[in-house]
């Protein structure tokens, strides 16, 4: 028996089962199960186990099947593989588990804006908070659904956060990868269409295997799948923000003069750009709500408990009710999930026209990189393939020393199939629709972390307003021969001398040093992993370093 057609046998002979409940009785089930306590504003608070703070990378798992491996790039670290078998164990024993459950739950909801490609997602779980989710985050079925590529081939996603894995053939299977006796699995099978969250009580986990989902199936339908936020101007033209943590993507693009499309996960179709979600799950530590008041209001705002539905997610909270947004010590990978529509100035629809312009965030904090760089088409697509930021790690005699991070497309762990099938794509559509590509540095100026500064938000937001309107397509440039950038003389609002990065710094020799030992590292990392991979030449050649 196949296995979807299993678990569809337990819920149905189950005696009860809570099937597409609205927002209140939802709600009213958390509270009445202890799944969750009421805040002071009405959002639902809820603690994980220590284990289930954030992802669990390397017990996430994509089951690998000969007739379609070639598809998936297996040297990514992030794609860790599962025998078939040990899925089909793994998937009768959580539905053996479900069975036994005193309530089941189910939600049948979409991913995607767009009609057109729009993912049907049966969500199955023994816990209401883990349905108030995805009701939160996942959309509507829309009325025009038969008219979706995947209207007869949806995903269903079986979520059992609290119980732990206890399954033989797993255990045996990861120790010969030398992980041990693992407790929590995470497993999508893009074949049989299936998802597994198994022992991970961490919302993100189910929103990420979707996302990873759609990101696998969107290419092979001529569509980008992008891990960006995205606006709209008042001008309608629409812009992509693609950045890492810390490179500032939320900050740059909830802006109050353009209308929020979405803050995560979109789709690039020949209609134009599309939100996947609903909603909108936001880091909460360090939360400021002076500069992200937004994000603040949707989660602390006040509402009636029944028809609110925000889940605040390992925040410390003190007896009194009150939130102490920059504790760390449950985890600083604090979380709040809240519909859309509890922010200001989204844009109705969460779909917008092809982008104008895209922007490529970086946080470069050895300060050699320039403020803004505009790149052609092959460079968009180099810069694409290596997602590069800093991160700042150990530290000695007082200075932290930068550390380089590679992210393929700015959301590798989500990104499976080959790099190339994303990369071409960008490059096809940047081509047919015009689109203006910019890197921007949000990073360090006048020197590297412990020497220069983090470059000025008002400057930053100077640039980019300069690029979302059009201002920079008209300006003269100069080549960068070592980073292979196109760098402008001028920026309206910018002073024109730090735009050259080596303007900045006091020593010029040590400016070419650390130039040169980064862009040494791009061109490694550049052969370690995509060497072979089907990366066209003409983009290789636009590789820092080469």
């Amino acid at each position: 028996m196949e296995l979807a057609i299993e678990l569809q046998k337990i819920i149905s002979e189950h005696k009860n089962v809570q099937s597409n409940l609205g927002r209140s009785s939802l709600i009213e089930e958390i509270i009445d199960r202890q799944e969750a306590f009421v805040s002071f504003s009405g959002a639902l608070v809820a603690w994980t186990p220590p284990e289930s703070t954030g992802r669990s990378p390397e017990n996430t798992y994509v089951v690998k099947y000969q007739t379609s491996q070639d598809k998936i790039d297996w040297d990514s670290k992030a794609n860790n593989s599962l025998a078939p078998e040990v899925f089909d164990s793994l998937w009768q024993d959580a539905i053996e588990v479900l069975a036994k459950k005193k309530k089941i739950y189910e939600l049948d909801r979409v991913v995607g804006a767009d009609s057109n490609y729009a993912l049907p997602v049966k969500i199955v779980s023994d816990r209401a908070l883990t349905v108030i989710f995805a009701d939160n985050m996942f959309r509507p079925v829309p009325n025009d659904i038969k008219q979706s590529v995947f209207a007869n081939a949806g995903f269903t996603l079986l979520v059992l956060p609290y119980d732990k894995v206890e399954n033989k053939l797993y255990r045996q299977s990861v120790q010969k990868r030398g992980e041990g006796e693992d407790k929590i699995v995470i497993v999508a099978d893009m074949d049989r269409k299936l998802g597994l969250v198994y022992g991970s009580a961490y919302c993100g986990s189910a929103k990420k295997l979707i996302f990873t989902v759609m990101n696998y199936l969107l290419p092979e339908q001529g569509i980008l799948p992008l891990h960006c936020s995205a606006n709209e101007g008042r001008d309608g033209r629409v812009a992509l923000l693609l950045g890492l943590s810390g490179t500032g993507k939320t900050t740059l693009s909830i802006d109050p003069r353009r209308k929020l499309i979405g803050d995560d996960e979109h789709g690039w179709s020949d209609n134009g750009v599309a939100n996947f979600e609903n909603g909108c799950y936001a880091k909460l530590i360090n939360l400021n709500p002076k500069k992200e008041p937004g994000v603040y209001k949707a989660t602390f705002g006040k509402r009636k408990y029944t028809s609110n539905g925000c889940i605040i997610e390992n925040t410390m909270m003190y007896p009194d009710g009150t939130f102490d947004l920059d504790d760390e010590r449950l985890t600083p990978n604090s979380r709040a999930s809240f519909p859309l529509e509890f922010l200001d100035n989204i844009k109705e629809g969460v779909k917008g026209d092809h982008p104008q312009t895209i922007l490529f965030l970086t946080a470069d904090a050895n300060g050699v990189l320039p403020p803004v760089a505009k790149l052609t088409a092959d460079q968009a697509m180099l810069w694409f393939l290596m997602g590069y930021t800093s991160k700042l790690a150990g530290t000695e005699t007082g200075v932290i020393k930068p550390t380089t991070t590679f992210s393929r497309f700015f959301g590798e762990p989500f990104m499976p199939r080959n790099p190339s099938d994303y990369a071409s794509l960008l490059g096809e559509k940047i081509a047919k629709y015009k689109a203006e590509v910019y890197l921007i540095n949000t990073g360090w100026s006048g020197g590297p972390y412990g020497v220069g500064e983090r470059m000025d938000i008002t400057v930053t937001r100077s640039i980019v307003n300069a690029a979302l309107t059009g201002q920079l397509e008209d300006v003269e440039y100069e080549d960068d021969t070592l980073f292979h950038m196109m760098v402008p003389k001028s920026c309206p609002g910018v002073d024109s001398t730090i735009l050259r990065a080596q303007n900045t710094w006091q020593d010029k020799k040590t400016y070419q040093k650390r130039a040169d030992v980064l862009a040494q590292e791009f061109s490694d990392y550049f052969d370690k992993m995509y060497k072979g991979k089907g990366i066209a030449k003409t983009v290789e050649e636009q590789c820092p370093g080469k």
